[in-house]
């Protein structure tokens, strides 16, 4: 496994202070990149601690940045898009659990259903939908993820 940054917790005072990244791509005119999703959760710690040690996502960001408010950010291993669970954001309230079907692309469905299954998590058997293969899990709160097999992406 490759050498994963640390968790970043200082939140620049001004942007200024944010060094420019020259491997970040192009960001163009008239583009709209997804690249963070909530995961709506009970227990943050209890969802930190899931998606960083079972499912082995890089814990970005954990910080407190006033009174009762917590997000953290997680980035599964090779994703462009992250995940944040929040507390105390009234803009951002879902019922937890009530997402479905975030999907995590893979190269080799089989690999990675077995890593996830080494880690604990309970991960459904490859199914075939037309071609497609599949293999589904739940976080704590019962959101429902897909390893999606795709082995022609680079």
């Amino acid at each position: 496994m490759t050498e994963r940054p640390p968790t970043t917790t200082e939140v620049p005072k001004d942007a200024s202070e944010i060094p420019a990244d020259p491997t970040a791509p192009l960001v163009k005119p008239g583009d709209f990149l997804l690249e963070l999703i909530p995961v709506p959760v009970t227990d943050i710690d209890r969802a930190k601690r899931f998606y960083s040690v079972q499912c082995g996502f890089h814990v970005d960001v954990d910080v407190s940045p006033a009174d009762g408010v917590r997000v953290v950010q997680l980035t599964p291993p090779g994703s462009f898009c992250s995940i944040s669970l929040l507390q105390g954001l009234p803009m951002a309230d879902m019922e937890p659990g009530s997402l479905r079907a975030l999907h995590l692309v893979v190269k080799d469905i089989e690999a990675a259903r077995q890593e996830l299954i080494g880690r604990g998590i309970d991960v459904g058997e490859t199914e075939d939908l037309g071609g497609v293969f599949y293999a589904w899990f739940k976080d704590p709160d019962g959101n429902t993820w897909a390893l999606q097999h795709m082995p022609w992406r680079p």
